[in-house]
């Protein structure tokens, strides 16, 4: 396995392409991405996300099969483990990791988790030198009190794990107490140190998924990067009950979720100068030309953009929706020794990534096989009894969120643009895009593309059952609420 290619997915939760100086966004939010894309890798320009929320997107990118055909969509449901790349990767000799704070890849058991050796989750403790209670219950199980009481005091830094123990435990059951330094999400550099670790004492090839939160729900980003923002934004941002059901429901004006955006850019900036020192501490290894790196986001995020699918209603934040806003996002590819740059416009999708890394291990340079020969497609869920739960406490009126919506993306030839066919059971419409920045809707029809694409895509039989919320720890339940996904 000597020659064998390492492989990087790094996924910018949350990020979309729009909000990237790469893709013309006015901020500069990412400086190293477009030098890098300028000089030596592949940008694609119209790619979209398979699933517009965390666990349909990535069951899609680790599998390579579409919502419709994987059907796994909340924690009731589990991926059969050996569809995911990165477990034929494991069991193909390469030593694999995940490295994130999201429980969708590192705590709920949806079979994500299963393609890796190493998982790195999640370390929003007030101190990461001590015992981490969240990966002590992950390896010795709930309720295990006594256990942790000795391994903390048994540690390195008793004290500093014991006050781990006792954060982590507020955390979970009187939220509202904890200081913000407590609360707040764990930055990118603790996973980008985590991986860098990990990955310089393999002694064969590795295969790796690194999902960065930095922009995802709340926007933190240090002051360094907050260049947009700034102490107003966050104090608002701080008065928000919920950061999308409150606007939905009507409690909050629409201007204070635009508001926040600045906050968003700053966190794009933040996980960009990671990226920076991710690819510097590669490439002074000698590891990166013989690294397949991607570089792409799960879904977006909505800021209020007016739906052009159900008349009346926003995006915000995501889910459920099938906005461009939550669907387009970016993705830089450099392949093994890649020193040209590349710009590709036909549309791409993410589902293709175990193909890419399948072709890159053939010793191929699979240039645009992010371009599928057909259509791209994505699948927005609609509401789920949880989030229905925690929606109806804010809105009236769940019917706009409620339906399942589809797309198909086509390239138009006559002008070099995307051609959009979107649909749920209420509404249809058709969509023009011309790039990150500018689309626009040209017909309340779907001239029947959604259904004609959609009926010849099949569910598989790669799902079985997962867990219910009451199979989940008190720690992951309330991670998932603040991210918004329960």
């Amino acid at each position: 396995m000597a020659n064998e290619p390492n492989i990087l997915l790094v996924v910018l939760d949350s990020v979309r392409a729009s909000n990237l100086s790469l893709y013309g966004h006015a901020n500069e939010t990412t400086p190293f991405l477009d030098s890098f894309a300028a000089e030596r890798a592949t940008v694609y320009e119209q790619a979209r996300a398979p699933g517009a929320r965390s666990v349909t997107s990535h069951a899609s990118i680790f599998s390579g099969l579409h919502v419709d055909e994987h059907g796994v969509i909340s924690a009731a449901h589990r991926l059969e483990p050996s569809v995911s790349v990165f477990d034929s990767l494991r069991t193909d000799g390469y030593a694999t990791g995940v490295f994130t704070e999201n429980d969708w890849l590192t705590a709920v058991d949806v079979g994500l988790k299963d393609g890796f050796d190493t998982v790195v989750g999640a370390r929003n403790v007030p101190f990461p030198g001590g015992l981490n209670p969240h990966e002590f219950v992950s390896n010795e199980g709930q309720g295990e009190y006594g256990a942790f009481l000795r391994a903390a005091l048994s540690s390195d830094q008793p004290g500093r794990s014991l006050a781990n123990g006792v954060a982590t435990k507020v955390q979970s059951d009187y939220k509202r107490f904890l200081p913000r330094s407590v609360r707040a999400s764990t930055p990118a550099d603790v996973y980008v140190d985590a991986l860098l670790e990990w990955s310089g004492r393999q002694d064969g090839p590795w295969a790796a998924c690194l999902n960065l939160m930095d922009a995802h729900i709340p926007y933190e980003p240090d002051e360094e990067y907050d260049r947009w923002g700034g102490a107003k934004a966050r104090s608002l941002q701080s008065s928000f009950e919920d950061q999308k059901w409150e606007f939905n429901g009507g409690q909050r004006p629409w201007w204070q979720k635009k508001a926040v955006e600045s906050l968003y850019d700053g966190a794009i900036r933040q996980l960009d100068a990671e990226l920076k020192r991710l690819v510097a501490a590669l490439e002074d290894r000698g590891e990166l030309d013989k690294t397949l790196l991607v570089v792409t986001a799960d879904h977006g995020e909505g800021f209020g953009e007016p739906s052009r699918l159900r008349e009346g209603v926003r995006v915000a934040e995501h889910g459920v929706a099938i906005h461009d806003a939550l669907l387009h996002v970016p993705l830089v590819v450099r392949y093994p020794e890649q020193t040209e740059s590349r710009r590709v416009e036909k549309p791409a999708t993410l589902t293709a990534f175990p193909d890419v890394v399948n072709r890159v291990r053939d010793g191929k340079r699979p240039r645009d096989r992010f371009c599928p020969d057909g259509p791209v497609v994505t699948t927005a869920v609609g509401l789920d009894d949880p989030l229905q739960e925690r929606a109806g406490k804010y809105a009236t009126d769940l019917s706009p969120w409620i339906p399942t919506s589809r797309a198909v993306f086509e390239a138009d030839d006559t002008d070099g643009t995307v051609r959009k066919y979107c649909k749920n059971p209420d509404a249809a419409a058709t969509v023009i895009s011309r790039d990150a920045q500018t689309a626009y809707r040209v017909s309340c029809d779907d001239d029947g593309r959604v259904d004609e694409v959609f009926d010849s895509i099949e569910q598989l039989d790669v799902r079985t059952d997962g867990e219910t919320l009451d199979d989940l720890d008190d720690a992951t339940i309330g991670r998932l609420e603040d991210l918004g996904y329960v």
